[in-house]
């Protein structure tokens, strides 16, 4: 599946940023087994209505967000504690960063610059432009309508936007299910990274 957003050619671009979490690596899916876990005893349900309004937050904004949605009676804190003890991290933050990329170093090595939750510079989480100036400012701050932007969640297609780049989603099929706005602003969606063309975009072709 290739749902282009509009008729209009795509842009050529320079340079790529991906999001990681559910994107590159497969943690959505952990972060889901966790959250259900820890609402089981309850009875509160972790449906994908819910995990889609959290995709792409700050930790603690997911967490607000996931005990406003099911009513969960545990405070944040109460949460948070309960969720790091099943699992390696629950933001990207630097240290976790390189816990959740130790077994993939050949992949990571092909990036030019690494941009984390953590960094000083990114004051605010998505939907804000924060992390996405900044990675292009470690890229050498080229214009950021040559910067093309991965994102599975969309919070991070917004703030991409905001940050005047241009957008792949690649969204989880259950997300797609939920149904999404037209005007998302994304000039594809994807089924996953393997349908990415570069030569849509001006790019060199993959190496064979």
């Amino acid at each position: 599946m290739s749902q282009p957003s509009s008729t209009h050619a795509l842009p050529k671009v320079t340079h790529l940023i991906f999001d990681m979490d559910g994107l590159l690596l497969d943690t959505e899916r952990i972060y889901t087994q966790v959250s259900e876990k820890i609402l089981e005893p309850h009875g509160c349900k972790f449906t994908w209505e819910v995990k889609a309004k959290m995709m792409g937050r700050t930790t603690k904004d997911t967490i607000r967000v996931l005990l406003e949605e099911t009513g969960a009676p545990l405070t944040e804190q109460e949460y948070f504690e309960q969720s790091n003890a099943m699992q390696v991290g629950t933001s990207s933050r630097k240290e976790i960063f390189d816990v959740k990329t130790s077994q993939n170093q050949p992949l990571f090595q092909h990036f030019n610059s690494i941009t984390c939750g953590d960094d000083p510079n990114v004051k605010l989480g998505k939907p804000h432009p924060d992390i996405f100036i900044e990675a292009c400012r470690r890229l050498g701050n080229p214009s950021p309508e040559q910067c093309l932007v991965f994102e599975d969640s969309l919070l991070g297609v917004e703030a991409a936007k905001r940050a005047g780049m241009h957008v792949v989603w690649i969204p989880d099929s259950n997300i797609l299910k939920l149904g999404h706005p037209d005007d998302h602003g994304a000039c594809e969606i994807l089924n996953s990274m393997e349908e990415f063309d570069p030569a849509k975009y001006g790019l060199p072709g993959f190496e064979a």
